[in-house]
């Protein structure tokens, strides 16, 4: 009988981290946790650790060290702290597969480390190829690393690409929710408050997450994702509306056919298969059952009032830093939206002056995107602090295509 695949869960106590150990505790013939991280949750860090029993546990935050070491020590698991034991963790010899479930810039130091080590990766950190998708990329094509995307769209793109050659592609198709301002007016985006944006219509998602699909901002980061994920050209990627959550995505082929995934609305299918390494292992949950929905529809995005999908042209067309800087000042925008210091529609307009202010670098090396995302996220702080940046236009849809 096959040992259980030792799994890290960079992350854990996020929405995807959690749904990641429940997956893994219904299997615990096929897997087992060997690694828990998170940023500053211990009291949940905690608790996980002494269900699944880890090897290790590091919490990000040096500040919580002691308490959580006071916790898990006398059980005999090991804990650590700081952004650079993460990184270790990843490539440790315990470990099979990688799950990067963590939030923003700091899954891209622990998955970097998982290529390094040759790991395989269940990549759920979409950040990680929207910062640095060229060097990711080329760093994965001298390694021994798969990734495989956990991200329901692209799981779904994955999917449907099964057994298809690279040639017979003619686009991929995201579809995307719409948020929960679909139907809104410019000026009713105006008045949304935190407490509105995250209430998302289909899924359970973390609050950074959850914003990022009401400004659209996560459909940009999902086209410039999937650019390197699958080597797919920028104007072969295109976003189209979904309100059902029920097609993940789409490809379609030089023969005109579409191949779509279907499923409920469960971040658990797209994690189990990406666990399971494309093996499709049963689960008692509730299955789709296509009659229960009288119509699928679909609507081009309206980028007049969701500007931040035009990012995504951008980003890809400028290259360089581009896309390092618009990740960063766009958590910080989210981050003042939740703390009310920036309004909704302020969000694409502190992306848009921050990109004005930072220098763009070319070609940058990992040392570049560090300096890069400090300096962006720094320039994005003190414009919120001295609100000089609302009257910033965002970009002109015409930059999405």
């Amino acid at each position: 009988m096959n040992k259980p695949k030792r799994i890290a869960v960079i992350g854990s106590t996020g929405s995807i981290g959690t749904q990641t150990l429940d997956i893994i505790a219904a299997y615990p013939e096929r897997f087992t946790a060997t690694v828990l991280t998170a940023r500053s949750s211990a009291d949940a860090l905690i608790a996980q650790a002494l269900k699944h029993r880890p090897a290790l546990v590091v919490i990000a935050d040096d500040s919580l060290y002691g308490k959580v070491r006071d916790a898990l020590a006398p059980e005999g698991i090991e804990v650590a702290s700081g952004a650079q034991a993460i990184a270790e963790a990843a490539a440790r010899d315990d470990v099979d597969t990688v799950v990067t479930a963590s939030v923003g810039y700091s899954g891209l130091a622990p998955t970097m480390a998982a290529i390094r080590a040759g790991k395989e990766i269940a990549l759920a950190n979409k950040e990680t190829l929207v910062v640095a998708g060229e060097l990711v990329t080329r760093m994965l094509a001298e390694s021994e690393s798969r990734v495989i995307p956990v991200d329901s769209e692209h799981s779904a793109i994955y999917q449907c690409l099964a057994g298809e050659s690279p040639e017979s592609v003619r686009k991929l198709i995201i579809t995307a929710s719409g948020g929960p301002f679909r139907t809104f007016s410019s000026r009713q985006l105006e008045t949304v408050t935190p407490a509105n944006a995250l209430k998302h219509p289909n899924w359970d998602m973390g609050a950074k997450i959850t914003i990022d699909s009401a400004t659209m901002m996560n459909k940009a980061f999902e086209i410039i994702e999937a650019r390197w994920l699958f080597g797919i050209d920028a104007d072969r990627i295109e976003a189209v509306v979904h309100p059902q959550s029920i097609v993940h995505s789409m490809v379609q082929f030089t023969d005109g056919a579409i191949k779509a995934q279907l499923g409920i609305p469960d971040m658990h299918l797209p994690i189990r298969y990406a666990l399971a390494s494309t093996d499709r292992l049963p689960y008692p949950a509730r299955d789709l059952e296509i009659t229960d929905y009288n119509g699928l529809t679909f609507e081009r995005p309206d980028t007049e009032r969701f500007p931040c999908l035009g990012y995504a042209r951008l980003a890809l067309e400028r290259g360089g830093n581009t896309a390092c800087v618009i990740n960063a000042a766009n958590e910080i925008a989210v981050e003042s939206f939740l703390h009310e210091k920036i309004g909704f529609t302020d969000i694409p307009r502190l992306i848009a002056k921050t990109l004005e202010k930072v220098d763009f670098i070319a070609a940058p090396d990992y040392d570049a995107y560090v300096a890069t995302n400090s300096e962006a996220r720094n320039t994005a702080r003190q414009l919120v602090a001295e609100n000089r940046f609302r009257s910033e236009k965002p970009l002109h849809n015409t930059l999405y295509i």
